[in-house]
């Protein structure tokens, strides 16, 4: 459901939330992460200007997370990303379709789209990393679906 763009800066994300300590080279990071490493410097340009991640120059530099791996929501990553894509829309493609004007595949659909985003909305990156104990995650009624313990 997400691009290969934002599960890469979901990876390297999770990277450097396991270590908080230190600032990580992108070199590093790409070959640790296994995303080109072209390729993850223009995604950590757009965390960067997203005030996610922040960038060190010269001997000892690399990157680090800006703030708090609690207080990073993944919507927020993925929206820089996917924005487009997570959006409600029609699974059909039609414009035209509503509550009031449902397609076949709408009340099936929106419920699998809304747990989606739900998932998105209330997970940090603590939550998918190994910075700490996380909230336990079980898997809900439908199948292939993730949520989180209220």
């Amino acid at each position: 459901m997400l691009s290969t763009t934002a599960q890469y800066a979901l990876r390297a994300l999770v990277k450097l939330a396991e270590e908080p300590a230190k600032t990580v080279l992108g070199r590093t990071m790409a070959e640790q992460t296994d995303i080109p490493a072209n390729y993850l410097s223009k995604i950590l340009l757009t965390l960067g200007n997203a005030g996610i991640v922040e960038a060190t120059r010269g001997s000892g530099g690399g990157y680090r997370l800006s703030r708090d791996p609690n207080t990073i929501r993944l919507i927020e990553v993925v929206e820089r990303f996917d924005g487009a894509r997570i959006k409600p829309t029609c699974l059909l493609g039609s414009p035209e379709c509503s509550d009031e004007n449902a397609c076949s595949a709408h009340d099936s659909w929106k419920g699998i789209r809304n747990r989606f985003l739900n998932f998105l909305e209330s997970t940090t990156l603590a939550d998918i990393s190994n910075t700490k104990v996380r909230s336990p995650l079980h898997i809900s009624a439908l199948p292939g679906t993730v949520s989180k313990d209220p």
